[in-house]
């Protein structure tokens, strides 16, 4: 994957937006469970009482505190509370929400920070309990005896019916905080976070003395956390929803760019890549690779960040809940990380053949489907399906193992997540039942727990495609990274306007990349304009090979091929390519139209040059006699129609060029005698001026060159026009002889 990082660069500042949203989203989804323990917690077991610092009191229930707080304590809550008396100026904006006060005194709170508030739960909590506890001990005289007391002063033995808290205020302050530590202690074991919660209890009672609608107040608290939690959601779908389409942006444009460069990268790819790199393989590694890599470029920037996030932000969310309950969670995620690598491990050698296995299957069927008519010809049917089969069987077999090991992990996931659920539920009852959790806190820790899980999970499924693309970013990284053995010149020479189209070759030699001897051995002639040269000889006599050296298709051993007196080596292939006609052994041409095959020699040729082109290849009576013309469809491949008309389209094709230099390379051998003369006679009459290479078996098509080269064996072993070969090349004798008779030779 790092060899190819670079097609990232241009979307960093998609991915950075990607990643910046990612971040937003995990804390929006981690954020809900916390307000789901709110409404648990405060909105139903509380009522909608959210602190044990009561916004407003009756002034007794004040001055009941004050009897149990210390000197600091008690300043600290007298300045945060406002004295409220009934039927005065101030009294109106309160008097509907707390309907005593048009009988009594009460206090109302100041507006406070969040930290003076925090400062005041602790005194005020503890103040709570002592009065609770002490009003409880006056209206039940068994309370009393249960709570007991301190030194001189003992609950239970006081008679009933008498006022508490005006026998404790005559006591000295001592005494008082002698009763408050008594009853305190009763609580101590709850913590003080529970303390805090107990206080809530008799917040809500002095609410409901005061005459406050506490169920209106609970209907509100739960309305408002609840509005919140849906804003929430609706920003994280939102977050979902960009994320998700930037990440299909990125992804696309980085399959977009891969595509196209390794199109690019293959289009100057000589013989010897195509050689390295089957065209089976390379379509495989244009598209699947590339679409593998697609896939997982989508969930690395959609996983990679948020599940850690999610993971690391669960884990401390869910310890700040339930710090008691933290191994749980480890557990689950060690059994969870186990069973991740063992399938991992198992899967990745799979993964890493699986590639090579699409590329058998692409190579079996386009033999296929190329080779059908031969396949049809001799029976053989039966035997590429078995060929077929047994490549199609080895990728099933391949993709169902995997799939089942993919298959295995999501049950074991899910097994994991239900044993985690039910025993946070288990460990959290305890937890509740011993007053050391809330049941919000519990169902939030479980929450957090599956938010945890899950992030592993998703790592987990990014753990099972990573390889797979890995391999994948490997097979199109060494196709990028190869560089063509035949390349531009850093200063090139310009074939300027004055170019006649003389080919000299200047003692060539030939051999293909990996051979141990060469093809052709010293090979010199000059191809002048106006002429014509031609190369007969048995097969494998290097005849071809000859022809395709001058486009640079392969690059010369020893030696030089000149242009003009400029090696070819000299120019791009650009410039050089744009001098040449070429006409290939096996005529090619492209799903389109007869005219889109022709202009692809030059796109802004004349319909007149078109139908000129036509008529001197010999082509015109089967392209008139279509009723589309030079509109008629063709094929992919140019399956429709012959092979001769095939050869013909593309003779026709070059000729549009209107090149200095002509290459037939056996591009006749299709047609007939007659059609082969007349082609021969208008391309006599209308290239007069152009160097024409013919590579040919026919003796009769190159009669009358002007210079006719015999190989033999990568040697040129005769040289001269037909006359002069017949005198002194013995190869030449015996292939005119073999062909036509003596009379015909010397005719």
């Amino acid at each position: 994957m790092l060899r190819i990082r670079r097609y990232l660069n241009p979307y960093m500042f998609m991915f950075t937006v990607s990643v910046i949203l990612l971040f937003i989203q995990a804390n929006l989804d981690l954020a809900l469970p916390d307000y789901l323990s709110r409404i648990v917690n405060t909105g139903i077991q509380q009522s909608g009482v959210e602190s044990a610092v009561p916004e407003a009191m009756r002034q007794e229930t004040l001055n009941h505190l004050a009897l149990f707080l210390s000197d600091e304590d008690e300043t600290a809550v007298r300045n945060a509370y406002t004295l409220i008396e009934p039927n005065t100026l101030a009294s109106e904006q309160y008097v509907e929400t707390y309907p005593l006060l048009q009988e009594v005194a009460i206090y109302v709170r100041q507006d406070l920070t969040d930290e003076e508030i925090d400062a005041l739960k602790a005194p005020i909590s503890q103040a709570l309990l002592v009065v609770s506890s002490l009003q409880r001990a006056m209206d039940d005289p068994e309370a009393a005896a249960q709570m007991g007391g301190g030194g001189a002063f003992n609950l239970s033995q006081l008679p009933p019916g008498t006022d508490l808290f005006a026998l404790i205020g005559n006591l000295p302050a001592a005494q008082r905080s002698q009763i408050a530590d008594t009853i305190n202690e009763q609580f101590s074991a709850l913590g003080e976070s529970m303390v805090e919660q107990t206080a809530v209890v008799q917040v809500k009672a002095e609410y409901e003395a005061l005459g406050l609608d506490v169920a209106s107040l609970q209907s509100s608290y739960i309305l408002r956390i609840g509005a919140l939690m849906l804003g929430i959601t609706l920003l994280s779908a939102a977050a979902t929803i960009t994320v998700g389409y930037l990440s299909a942006k990125i992804a696309a444009g980085i399959g977009r760019d891969l595509r196209s460069d390794i199109f690019r990268k293959v289009e100057s790819f000589s013989s010897a890549e195509f050689e390295k790199f089957p065209t089976a393989s390379l379509i495989t590694r244009s598209t699947n690779d590339i679409t593998q890599l697609q896939m997982v470029t989508m969930f690395m920037v959609r996983l990679v960040f948020y599940a850690p996030i999610m993971g690391i932000g669960g884990t401390i969310r869910a310890i700040g809940k339930g710090s008691s309950m933290w191994w749980t969670i480890a557990v689950a995620v060690i059994v969870l990380v186990g069973v991740i690598a063992v399938i991992v491990s198992i899967a990745m050698p799979r993964f890493q053949v699986v590639q090579k296995l699409i590329d058998r299957i692409n190579l079996v069927a386009r033999e296929n489907l190329s080779g059908m008519m031969v396949i049809r010809a001799f029976n053989m049917q039966g035997f590429e399906e078995k060929r077929f089969d047994k490549a199609n069987l080895d990728l099933t077999d391949n993709t169902l193992f995997i799939a089942r090991i993919t298959a295995v992990m999501m049950p074991v996931m899910m097994f994991i997540l239900n044993v985690l659920s039910v025993l946070i539920i288990w460990v959290g009852a305890q937890q509740v039942a011993d007053a050391n959790m809330q049941v919000g806190d519990v169902m939030a820790f479980l929450q957090y727990a599956m938010q945890i899980v899950f992030s592993f999970l998703m790592l987990s499924m990014l753990f099972i495609i990573l390889p797979r693309a890995q391999v994948s970013a490997e097979r199109i990284a060494d196709v990028l990274e190869t560089e063509p053995i035949i390349t531009d010149p850093a200063n090139p020479h310009q074939l300027n306007g004055s170019f006649t189209g003389t080919v000299e070759f200047r003692n060539v030699s030939f051999r293909y990349p990996g051979a141990d001897t060469d093809v052709l051995k010293d090979i010199s002639f000059v191809a002048r304009p106006g002429e014509t040269t031609a190369f007969i000889g048995s097969t494998g006599s290097g005849k071809s090979t000859v022809v395709n050296l001058i486009p640079r298709f392969f690059d010369v051993t020893e030696g030089q091929i000149l242009l003009d007196g400029v090696d070819i080596r000299e120019v791009t292939q650009h410039d050089l390519r744009e001098k040449i006609g070429y006409v290939p052994q096996k005529g090619v041409l492209f799903s389109g139209t007869i005219e889109s095959n022709l202009r692809y020699a030059d796109e802004l040729a004349s319909m007149e040059d078109l139908q000129t082109a036509v008529t001197i290849a010999q082509a015109a009576e089967f392209v008139d006699s279509k009723p589309e013309g030079l509109t008629t469809e063709i094929a992919q491949g140019g399956t429709n129609v012959s092979g001769g008309q095939r050869q013909r389209l593309s003779i026709a094709r070059a000729l549009v060029r209107k090149p200095p230099i002509y290459i037939f390379d056996d591009s006749f051998s299709a047609l007939d005698f007659k059609t082969d003369a007349a082609l021969r006679r208008a391309l006599y009459q209308t290239t007069h001026d152009s160097t024409i290479l013919i590579v040919t078996q026919r003796v009769s098509t190159v009669k009358n060159a002007e210079q006719i080269v015999v190989l033999d064996r990568g040697c040129i072993v005769g040289k001269g026009t037909h006359e002069e070969l017949m005198e002194s090349c013995e190869t030449y004798q015996e292939i005119a002889l073999s062909q036509l008779s003596m009379e015909e030779l010397s005719s």
